[in-house]
């Protein structure tokens, strides 16, 4: 029996293209989800109210935050993230290609039918490699839990559902607590302001 090759990072930076959203797997080279509207909404949402401490004074000041990039933890696992940050004190210059530095927060966005990559696997990678805090958001179920890292695990620090109608808060969850993220925002319900 022939043993099965696991991908490398060589790999993947050989089978990529323009036309193609890829990501390395434990080992696997796999497709990313088609983006979805709701998705871009939360990503764009999401990232919007966190570059907008940057502005206003708050916590973010000293962030690289970033969308869709490739993090290389190990020859065998290289994700790309919704959005992952790191602080400038840890990077001080962005990195050219693929970043070999561990995050200090990443979020993803569910897919459907990917939902396991994110809330598991990502999780168990991310707690191993100890990134310091991860949040996960669903679209279709209008949630946001945001894990952080205790003694080696994750440990939820916080966690919400906005059925159907409800209106999303306003809240602070660190790393980016210095200032309120508008959860409206991020799941396209914002009021108008006057």
């Amino acid at each position: 029996m022939e043993a099965i090759r696991r991908q490398t990072i060589d790999d993947l930076i050989q089978a990529w293209t323009e036309d193609e959203r890829l990501e390395l797997i434990d080992g696997d080279i796999v497709q990313r989800p088609m983006a979805r509207f709701h998705h871009g909404l939360a990503q764009s949402g999401l990232n919007f109210q966190v570059q907008a401490q940057q502005s206003t004074g708050g916590n973010r000041r000293g962030w690289w935050i970033v969308t869709e990039v490739s993090v290389r933890y190990n020859e065998h696992q290289c994700p790309s993230h919704d959005l992952a940050g790191w602080r400038r004190e840890r990077l001080p210059t962005p990195p050219a290609g693929v970043v070999a530095v561990v995050p200090d927060w990443v979020c993803e966005i569910l897919s459907p039918g990917h939902e396991r990559k994110d809330l598991v696997h990502h999780l168990l990678l991310l707690q191993r490699v100890e990134v310091p805090y991860y949040w996960v958001i669903s679209p279709e179920d209008r949630s946001l839990i945001a894990y952080a890292l205790d003694d080696g695990r994750y440990k939820v620090i916080f966690s919400a559902e906005y059925p159907e109608g409800a209106m999303p808060e306003r809240v602070r969850i660190p790393p980016f607590d210095a200032a309120e993220i508008d959860l409206g925002a991020v799941f396209g319900e914002a009021e108008p302001e006057d």
